[in-house]
């Protein structure tokens, strides 16, 4: 008899961790688990999310729930009625969530409401910012999850000091699991600084997309100044979110981008192939510090916290909220970071043990 399981992604670092679970499947469970994947459509740009099917070897979405573009509470409930009928039809074992964005929410209220377990994978991260929308995500999945599954130990702790103790697995985080495997992949197969100009020289990458910076528009100035201040010594390399593209439209903000090699989001192998081989990295994602990290990359996140507090206290990334005098002071600095890497986030097995212990 096998295991049925709804996995329910909508946004880009939910389709790279899945890939990971997915393969393990794929690989090492025919006949034992069948998996529906559900995409709500919470990133519906090319380039945001069929592209990272295609990179990824994702199978495609059984279900497409194209909600995308509204308020959180219109976005929310939309995807609520939507994985509401898809669970009652399917009647899975385990419904499948990941990361912190509405999609991971819907899916985990779906899921309870109608007494269908609930796995979270990457639960217990906190940044004890409750104005974080991600941050309301994760807390109201992981009270309504039956499995959480962690990545460190920091995140396990996390959950001790909220009364969460059943359940809870440090199983170590599948974005290591995916850095491993395509680690060469995308070193074969991309071309993007052959494209880009830049494949003789250093380069910083950089990111910016959280509503935090984004919405508030002090604080994106200072970010956009910061970048260009690098940009005299290096080129950066700017894959710019939609959302944040418009922002700098609304407000007139273009004149800031002048020294900046803007160009459109990533697809998955190019975006990793940058990351290994860029000088620095700024960027106020979560996935993306990790990503620098494991690639060995010194990192500048442009928040004033972080879910990854590891990265911060084995020295390879750095906290400089948006300021452009911070951002370009840890820029200087960020040449002289030696530290040895550690091994806190697993072995690169964690989508075997997630695996494991649904199954048992």
């Amino acid at each position: 008899m096998s295991v049925k399981i709804v996995t329910v992604v909508g946004a880009r670092p939910q389709f790279i961790k899945a890939a990971a679970v997915s393969r393990v499947i794929r690989d090492q469970y025919i006949g034992q688990i069948e998996e529906l994947l559900v995409h709500t459509g919470q990133h519906y740009d090319a380039n945001m999310s069929k592209v990272f099917f295609e990179d990824l070897d994702i199978p495609e979405p059984k279900f497409n729930l194209e909600i995308s573009g509204a308020q959180h509470g219109a976005m929310t409930g939309r995807m609520l009625e939507g994985l509401e009928n898809i669970l009652i039809a399917e009647k899975p074992d385990w419904v499948l969530i990941y990361g912190d964005t509405n999609s991971t929410l819907a899916g985990a209220l779906a899921a309870a409401k109608l007494h269908i377990p609930v796995a979270h994978v990457e639960a217990g991260l906190r940044s004890f910012n409750m104005k974080m929308p991600e941050e309301i995500n994760r807390i109201l999945s992981d009270r309504v999850s039956t499995k959480l599954f962690c990545p460190t130990q920091a995140a396990v702790d996390n959950l001790k000091a909220e009364g969460i103790a059943n359940g809870v697995h440090n199983v170590g985080d599948v974005m290591y699991d995916v850095a491993l495997f395509y680690k060469k992949v995308a070193a074969e197969r991309s071309k993007i600084r052959q494209q880009l100009g830049i494949e003789g020289g250093p380069f910083a990458l950089a990111t910016c997309h959280r509503a935090e910076n984004t919405d508030d528009t002090a604080r994106l100035t200072e970010i956009l100044k910061g970048l260009s201040a690098i940009s005299r010594e290096m080129p950066v390399i700017l894959p710019l979110h939609p959302r944040t593209r418009k922002i700098i439209d609304q407000y007139g903000l273009q004149g800031l981008l002048d020294q900046i090699i803007v160009i459109e989001p990533l697809a998955f192998l190019d975006m990793v192939t940058l990351e290994q081989t860029a000088s620095v990295i700024l960027t106020d994602s979560g996935g993306v510090q990790k990503e620098a990290f494991f690639y060995g990359v010194p990192c500048i996140t442009m928040r004033d916290e972080t879910e990854w507090v590891e990265t911060v206290e084995l020295g390879w990334n750095t906290l400089v909220g948006a300021s452009a005098a911070a951002i370009e002071q840890a820029f200087m600095e960020s040449k002289n970071i030696t530290e040895p890497q550690a091994p806190v986030y697993g072995e690169g097995k964690a989508a075997q043990k997630i695996l494991n212990n649904l199954m048992n």
